[in-house]
């Protein structure tokens, strides 16, 4: 055996008896994929030490839109699943993508827009009427356009204003949250967004909240471990322990306790 060879042996094997040595919560961790309004709003990164304290898991977040999220799992290719369209949370689950959907938390979605508020959106009663106002402008709106709880939610409040968004006005940037405020930010447009984002959002520039309120702007969020069943590498057991303590007192106390600026961006709604 050559001594080059011999090295690179002995190299691996030393590699190996270290991971060995090490603890075994030091090698564990699982991957969650999950809305980028948990990432950008700055709460995983307030949680996610103190579970990993408590466990020795490690979290590792992949910060997607939800329709992009909830693909991620359909795939195997995350062990969790955390975020916010209930509907289709709940399909995930029915196609035997998910063991179980269990609630977390909320807040709810804002429309921001120029402080000069071109549309009036202001004087409209409804957030369906506030996008009827800015299509009725046609008033630069800034969508998400990526599939995600967020853009969801817009499509929905656009349907039940009955209106098809189309044109100029328009724009989509088939981006998460925060650039997409960032998008609006520099136009400046109209844009739906939730309101632990908003909260968390630095560059605002002229934008303001215009519209808020409406109970159809309640934004819940779920966790739902990926089924083991279909993917035999799924953690299972660890990412239970992931959802068991987020559920939990000790959890949902963590949740409730991250404020920016003073101001709770998320609520705790586990039972």
């Amino acid at each position: 055996m050559t001594h080059t060879r011999r090295s690179t042996l002995l190299g691996f094997a030393s590699g190996l008896a270290m991971l060995a040595a090490l603890p075994a919560s030091a090698q564990e961790f699982i991957t969650v994929a999950s809305t980028t309004s948990t990432e950008n709003s700055g709460l995983f990164g307030h949680i996610l030490p103190i579970f990993q304290q408590a466990t020795g898991i490690e979290v590792r977040v992949v910060s997607q839109g939800t329709g992009q999220a909830l693909e991620t799992g359909r795939r195997g290719d995350a062990d969790i699943v955390f975020v916010h369209a209930r509907a289709q949370e709940e399909q995930f689950v029915a196609e035997g993508y998910g063991v179980q959907r269990f609630d977390v938390m909320y807040n709810d979605f804002v429309i921001v827009g120029p402080a000069d508020d071109p549309a009036g959106v202001r004087a409209t009663d409804s957030a369906a009427g506030a996008m009827a106002a800015i299509a009725a402008a046609s008033a630069a709106f800034a969508s998400r356009g990526d599939d995600s709880g967020t853009h969801s939610a817009e499509k929905r409040l656009w349907s039940a204003a009955g209106i098809a968004p189309a044109g100029e006005w328009y724009l989509s940037t088939g981006s998460g949250m925060g650039a997409t405020l960032n998008t609006a930010a520099q136009v400046p447009a109209y844009a739906l967004t939730d309101r632990g984002t908003w909260l968390s959002f630095q560059n605002r520039g002229p934008l303001e909240i215009v519209s808020e309120g409406d109970p159809v702007m309640f934004n819940p969020y779920g966790i739902i471990l990926v089924n083991p069943e279909r993917h035999a590498h799924v953690k299972a057991e660890q990412g239970q322990a992931f959802i068991d303590w987020i559920v939990s007192d000790a959890g949902q106390a963590a949740i409730a306790s991250f404020t920016v600026g003073g101001e709770q961006l998320f609520f705790p709604s586990a039972q």
